[in-house]
């Protein structure tokens, strides 16, 4: 969900070693793990598509008591669009916002989630979060972070964030205080780039940066036990740009409809999963 300037990846996937990229939204090209072919697959239907504003370079997505939020990336030091970062409230028939808060430039805008009538978003390499509530957008707390923010997600209890390594980080929503990490893993081997998060049903679904798969990862242990090849639907959307990357997962509790887009793409996608 973002650009990375160092990114250290040096991961053995069963037989095989993952190259590692030098710039988040470089053009650096990584290697399929040797195990995605026996990640049990999940599969795919397309539903419906939805207009998406090509200048958001999506960052977070979410759905709260039917509204579609979206937090988009971008900063003074990193220009990524015709936008610096937002948050924003979204017409899903339209795709324009119906509100937002533009963020300060010198902040490079991540994911976002919502609880108890909260946004919660990260920032890339600041360690700062915000939280502002709702309906108003006003900003009321701002959290110090050691890790650098990718995605995050809400079990409905605590903050699970993603930092671009294997690990979901658990916090307290009140304080950002760190409650414990777990690993993802599969086989026994150490995810990677793990981005963008949604909550749904008890899993959390992780899109794999550069990557065209989204992750279900069982949070209590960190196995991974499906992936989502969504290829089809990237070629569908035919950009030429590589920092336009698969990026956003959204859940509508009540009418379990499911959301996905990408940076900068021009649609987005009511999809339906197997199991």
């Amino acid at each position: 969900m973002k650009k990375r300037s160092s990114f250290f990846i040096a991961l053995v996937f069963a037989a095989g070693i993952i190259s590692c990229k030098d710039n988040k939204n470089g053009n650096t090209a990584t290697s399929k793990p040797a195990t995605d072919n026996i990640i049990p697959a999940i599969s795919l239907s397309l539903i419906k598509t939805y207009p998406h504003d090509t200048a958001s370079f999506t960052q977070g997505l979410v759905v709260y008591k039917g509204q579609l939020y979206e937090g988009t990336g971008g900063a003074a030091y990193d220009v990524v669009g015709s936008k610096f970062s937002r948050l924003m409230k979204i017409n899903l028939e339209t795709g324009k916002a119906e509100k937002s808060l533009d963020l300060d430039p010198k902040y490079f805008g991540e994911g976002i989630t919502i609880l108890n009538d909260t946004v919660y978003q990260l920032t890339w390499r600041e360690n700062k979060a915000f939280a502002y509530t709702l309906p108003d957008f006003k900003k009321v707390k701002e959290f110090d972070i050691t890790t650098e923010g990718w995605g995050i997600t809400t079990n409905g209890k605590e903050l699970i964030v993603t930092d671009g390594t294997g690990n979901l980080y658990f916090y307290e929503p009140s304080t950002f205080k760190l409650l414990h990490t777990q690993s993802v893993t599969f086989n026994g081997e150490l995810a990677y780039n793990l981005n963008e998060l949604e909550y749904i049903d008890g899993f959390i679904y992780a899109n794999v940066w550069q990557q065209p798969y989204i992750l279900k990862i069982d949070p209590n242990n960190g196995l991974i036990t499906g992936r989502i090849d969504i290829s089809d639907i990237w070629e569908r959307v035919n950009s030429k740009e590589p920092n336009n990357v698969p990026n956003g997962i959204a859940y509508d509790a009540d009418t379990k409809k499911i959301y996905i887009t990408g940076k900068k793409w021009p649609e987005l996608y009511e999809v339906q999963l197997g199991q």
